[in-house]
């Protein structure tokens, strides 16, 4: 008799691995034919659901609270006693269907993944990952315990991030360097936590028998369709093409301040000395406005909003305790979503849940396609997810004034989308920073243990690609930029999704200024494919070219420029 799944994740949070043994052991235990295949993939996804749940609410609970010890033990419970132990479960079930010789329709993508996944397995890595895992929560302990006493109470940084769009050049800059006084503080302990990352992921790839941890990471991403020598080639056109367009935008920021040269603080305020956008009051407001704008994209897309909403499965409020950044989480038991962010006030926080409602929205598409009833399907490259989030910021954007539902008035619309166009051309070359970065550090590992020689390469790398920012005098806090930047010691290798993905996002962007209708039917069908098909045929399917060359940059840049300029006569 086939055991009694639960009914939902949260029965489950303290399970131990003893009470998932039996679900695992009827899966493993089973003879596949082509009349048992079907019925044991639906049972494999459901086990893998309910796990996969699991640990998404407890990294929830760990985020939403860092100083949460009862949620930490439970965290850690999991990782060091259910996950190695499911890992390896899995591992015996892909062997299982790949050594069947069976081939179930629309599993095409998926059993090539698996076949990679199948060939990186080694069991000597599962409490490599494990140490991972809690290598990462400590990092967001260090980042999240980071506070300051500014004009007469404690804030997080976060908090201090609408100081830096203050018209006053001196408060900017006194809060600017009371930030990053206290994030040095940290240097020493965070060179340590990178040492022991460094560590774990050498021998991850050692393990396996590769040669670097990139090869690792490259294989575990199911990175298929594209080579780090690709990612050199972006790299090299992002210098040709964007980082003189970057230098443009710093260029008339530096002249319309009236400033010789451009520091840090002076990124943030606007150019013409206005107070700063201030689109809501609080997350209520944040909530019901862009609940209108998704509805006026699409009433579909807006019902998906509200359901989160409606099931309190958005965090969206900076606060003392919680982890830094934003994150959306699948919950796909009961096939959902969770939004996690650090909303203080600003546009950027607009921008946040918009990018975030696009993976949301990419959740919710994939569980309501009966074509894919397998969770083996549902595992979407990243690369393209990030096309669905970064697209739907594009999307939304003639929606953010007031007489179309959103937060602004004529004019402040143009400028919210203003900053927003404009950071698109400076993430770019801010993306090669971080991904060469990274490749740098895993192709040569020993120096990198050497936290001094990161913070050099850091710097030639930011020179290369980030000209027009004046750091002089402050060396030291450029140098350690890299510890800044989470995806680094969290989730290496992912950040070229990122610039991979922004280029897909402002051609489907490209396609809405002809046919608005066309453009978000192809972004609907292509976000509901999960990973069933190839990554270029994703992007193909959502109107987009998968490109690393100079010439799809060049166009992206020039509608950009365009559209910008015409901007410049709104605001």
């Amino acid at each position: 008799m086939k055991p009694t799944m639960p009914a939902t994740a949260q029965a489950a949070l303290e399970w131990g691995w003893d009470q998932y043994a039996a679900h695992a052991s009827a899966l493993t235990q089973q003879t596949l034919t082509a009349a048992s295949c079907t019925a044991w993939l639906a049972d494999w996804t459901q086990l893998a659901s309910l796990l996969d749940e699991v640990a998404a609410r407890l990294v929830i609970a760990s985020t939403v609270d860092t100083t949460d010890k009862a949620a930490e033990a439970r965290y850690n419970a999991y990782l060091e006693g259910v996950q190695p132990q499911w890992l390896a479960t899995q591992q015996t079930l892909r062997e299982l269907l790949l050594q069947s010789g069976l081939q179930p329709a629309g599993m095409e993508i998926p059993l090539r993944n698996m076949r990679a996944e199948a060939a990186l397995f080694r069991e000597t890595n599962l409490p490599l990952l494990t140490e991972e895992k809690k290598l990462g929560v400590e990092y967001d302990q260090t980042i999240a315990a980071q506070t300051v006493q500014w004009e007469g109470s404690e804030r997080t940084l976060s908090q201090l991030g609408p100081v830096y769009q203050d018209p006053d050049r001196t408060r900017r800059e006194r809060a600017w360097r009371l930030a990053m006084e206290r994030r040095l503080t940290d240097r020493p302990q965070l060179n340590s936590l990178w040492q022991k990352f460094l560590q774990v992921r050498t021998q991850l790839a050692a393990n396996a028998g590769l040669a670097t941890y990139r090869d690792y990471a490259w294989q575990d991403r199911l990175r298929f369709d594209y080579t780090p020598q690709d990612c050199s080639s972006f790299h090299d056109a992002i210098e040709r093409v964007v980082v003189p367009a970057a230098s443009r935008i710093y260029e008339r920021r530096r002249q319309r301040l009236g400033l010789q040269t451009l520091r840090p603080w002076d990124l943030d305020v606007d150019v013409a000395q206005r107070p700063a956008l201030r689109p809501f009051t609080d997350a209520a407001q944040l909530v019901s406005t862009s609940s209108a704008i998704f509805h006026r994209i699409s009433p579909q897309l807006g019902e998906m909003f509200d359901t989160l909403d409606r099931e309190q499965l958005l965090d969206l409020d900076n606060r003392k305790g919680k982890a830094p950044g934003g994150y959306c989480t699948s919950l796909p038991l009961a096939r959902r979503t969770y939004i996690f962010m650090n909303s203080v006030g600003m546009h950027d926080d607009v921008q946040t849940l918009l990018h975030e409602a696009g993976h949301a929205f990419q959740d919710f598409h994939i569980a309501q396609n009966p074509r894919l009833p397998y969770a083996q399907q549902w595992n979407t490259p990243l690369e393209f997810c990030e096309v669905a989030s970064m697209a739907m910021e594009l999307l939304a954007a003639p929606q953010l004034a007031k007489t179309a539902g959103g937060f602004y008035n004529a004019a402040d619309a143009a400028r919210a989308r203003t900053e927003h166009l404009e950071g698109i051309v400076l993430f770019w070359p801010y993306m090669a920073v971080v991904d060469a970065f990274q490749h740098w550090v895993y192709e040569h590992a020993a120096a990198a243990a050497d936290s001094a020689q990161c913070d050099a390469q850091w710097a030639r790398l930011w020179q290369r690609f980030m000209p027009g920012i004046d750091y002089s005098g402050m060396e030291d806090i450029l140098a350690t930029g890299w510890h800044r930047k989470l995806h680094i010691f969290q989730v290496p290798f992912y950040y070229i999704e990122y610039g991979l993905a922004q280029l897909g996002a402002v051609q489907i962007w490209r396609n809405a200024t002809k046919d608005k209708v066309l453009a978000l039917a192809g972004y609907r069908a292509a976000i509901a494919l999960g990973g069933s098909v190839p990554l270029p045929q994703l992007f193909a399917t959502a109107g987009a070219r998968f490109a690393f060359d100079a010439t799809a940059l060049q166009d992206s840049v020039d509608l950009l420029e365009a559209t910008l300029a015409d901007l410049e006569t709104q605001n």
